[in-house]
């Protein structure tokens, strides 16, 4: 899919989505060069910010992992695979204690492409797939739930879609309620709930702004229905966000950062992310936590990747998923246990 690099292009975020990752206006794309360590074979990387830092991944591409949820039992939804032409994108889950036979592949029947990037308690998984690898990192982009051992494509009903269009599922909580988003003809991204049960979308809306505000980003929700994500503030500007299910809607935007952008959200409304310091060759990502009533945590990095890391999800317990970049140029997934 190139479905979109979701850290990688995190930075591209405002404005990408040909591939498949999480990023600013676009959410989530099929990845750009990286990787990912085996999982069960990396050794835990030294405590930061009050975490242990454990490097997980497929070893059917150690160069290319990224870890997008994690649920309260420990399971874990990623993929592996850049996204480029002829490194597609291939989902999985993985189990603790987190060795090679603890994955799962998942992938939607018949897709070229696939992300699992949430899931929850219930056994329910969500991302989105392509059926297309292309060249120039320009593929369609389609949303999807499993539950019961089957897949459900899902497609927000615009009349005014991109084109190829893009459409992701980017969490789901213990409600069966996802969130995601799609892309409009505009290039705007439009966040919405998508509830599994009655089939019934509802747009995430930023509360005040004209028509349907700017380019949003729904990309997880927690059994409350509060959801995070991020949104365009004008041309320039990326800010994260936490809308309460009561409708209050709280910008998240750490201090000196030049783009803010929420993924995870858990039910004590502690939402996980990434913010950028800096800008072009200079600019570095870093995780933090947002605490709904007590503020940040920032510098949240693994110590193999300061300064590209990038925090995805957020369980009840406090662990988080992620990925960062490595001195090889590899992108490795990440777990980070709190308490050490």
């Amino acid at each position: 899919m190139g479905i979109t690099d979701r850290a990688a292009r995190l930075k591209i975020g405002i404005a990408a989505v040909a591939s498949g990752a999480l990023a600013a206006a676009a959410a989530v794309s099929l990845a750009g060069p990286a990787g990912a360590a085996t999982a069960g074979t990396a050794a835990a990387a030294a405590p930061a910010a009050g975490y242990q830092f454990v490097t997980l991944g497929s070893h059917h591409d150690r160069t290319f992992n990224q870890l997008l949820g994690i649920n309260n039992e420990g399971v874990i939804a990623g993929y592996f695979g850049s996204g480029n032409a002829g490194h597609p994108n291939k989902g999985y889950t993985i189990r603790s204690p987190y060795a090679q036979g603890d994955i799962s592949n998942e992938n939607f029947p018949g897709s070229v492409q696939t992300q699992v990037t949430g899931l929850n308690d219930r056994g329910v998984t969500v991302g989105f797939f392509s059926t297309q690898n292309n060249a120039n990192n320009t593929n369609d982009n389609f949303g999807w739930y499993e539950a019961g051992g089957y897949f459900h494509k899902v497609d927000f009903p615009t009349g005014t879609p991109a084109s190829p269009p893009v459409d992701q599922l980017l969490g789901v909580n213990d409600h069966d309620v996802a969130v995601g988003f799609f892309t409009n003809a505009s290039g705007q991204n439009r966040g919405y709930t998508y509830n599994i049960y009655t089939h019934r979308f509802s747009r995430v809306l930023v509360p005040g702004a004209s028509g349907l505000g700017p380019s949003l980003t729904a990309a997880a929700i927690n059994n409350h229905g509060d959801v995070a994500g991020f949104y365009n503030v004008n041309s320039s500007t990326v800010d994260g966000f936490l809308k309460l299910a009561n409708g209050d809607f709280i910008k998240l935007a750490v201090p000196g950062a030049s783009m803010t952008q929420a993924f995870g959200v858990n039910d004590s409304d502690w939402v996980v992310g990434t913010y950028t310091v800096g800008s072009g060759n200079s600019a570095t990502t870093h995780g933090f936590i947002y605490k709904l009533g007590h503020g940040y945590v920032t510098g949240i990095d693994d110590p193999n990747g300061v300064g590209t890391t990038v925090l995805n999800g957020v369980n009840d317990e406090g662990d988080l998923v992620g990925f960062y970049t490595d001195s090889a140029g590899n992108t490795d997934g990440l777990v980070a246990f709190p308490g050490f």
